[in-house]
């Protein structure tokens, strides 16, 4: 009792939940983005629970990866080396699951904007299935999960520490899906920065992948431009609108007038 006193009322444990809270909401942004574009596939009855499953198996493979440090600090040793260039385990994960990333926003925007085929055998939400759309965020969870617990790692020990900024950040996540799924539902533009911001993930996951480590912060960065960009787009379009409303409104009342 009197350590948990002590750990309570020690300012760097405080810091180091705050800090990590932060950076488990930011890189989880990524998961949040993935999980609401495919969930919007399945029938609308299905889609909240399949967020909540996805965002659920993430907090799981998380907390799981994190009671696994020795082996996760594994996976960071090579398998094999072509001159001074050495492939772990880690790289093969985060290449593979950037490919999957950059294919499945490339079809994802296929679909978008040249539309579906009812008529092809095999496509449109009626192929999709609720196990279809887990089974992706499960192999996107273990991905995003890894390189975020390697982060985690590297700036403190502390598991309890760990686990609990990974609960708070998948909460609060969860709070967030429902609303960040509908404003992108809701507006095809958004939807389409998207499934760009995944693209990016994706090509920054297979960078690192092969050694080329770019910051996150540069991706974060053009995509906030990007949707600020857009919010004020939408913002201009709903004025547009209100102002055409009041026009139509102005006139049938004249009309109606005109016809008394």
């Amino acid at each position: 009792m009197d350590a948990f006193i002590a750990a309570a009322s020690d300012p760097l444990i405080w810091s180091s939940l705050i800090t990590l809270t932060v950076l488990e909401i930011v890189l989880g942004i990524d998961n949040l983005i993935f999980i609401s574009v495919v969930s919007a596939r399945l029938p609308e009855h299905q889609q909240a629970r399949a967020r909540r499953v996805g965002l659920s198996l993430a907090l799981i493979f998380r907390i799981a990866l994190l009671a696994s440090i020795v082996w996760i600090v594994g996976l960071t040793q090579p398998i094999f080396s072509v001159g001074d260039f050495e492939f772990s385990w880690r790289d093969a994960i985060l290449l593979g699951g950037g490919l999957f990333l950059l294919a499945k926003g490339t079809m994802e925007i296929h679909d978008t904007v040249e539309g579906e085929d009812p008529h092809a055998s095999g496509t449109g939400k009626a192929a999709v299935t609720f196990a279809g759309v887990i089974g992706q965020v499960i192999v996107l969870d273990i991905v995003f999960s890894l390189d975020s617990i390697i982060t985690a790692v590297g700036m403190t020990q502390n598991l309890p520490v760990m686990i609990i900024a990974v609960v708070i950040a998948i909460i609060i996540m969860m709070v967030a899906s429902e609303p960040v799924s509908d404003f992108i539902q809701r507006h095809p533009t958004t939807k389409m920065l998207a499934l760009s911001f995944l693209l990016l993930v994706g090509m920054a996951l297979v960078a690192d992948g092969l050694h080329f480590h770019l910051p996150r912060a540069y991706l974060y960065f053009a995509i906030a431009f990007s949707m600020g960009v857009e919010v004020l787009n939408l913002l201009a379009a709903g004025r547009r609108k209100r102002k055409r409303d009041a026009s139509t409104a102005e006139l049938r009342e004249e009309s109606s007038e005109a016809a008394v």
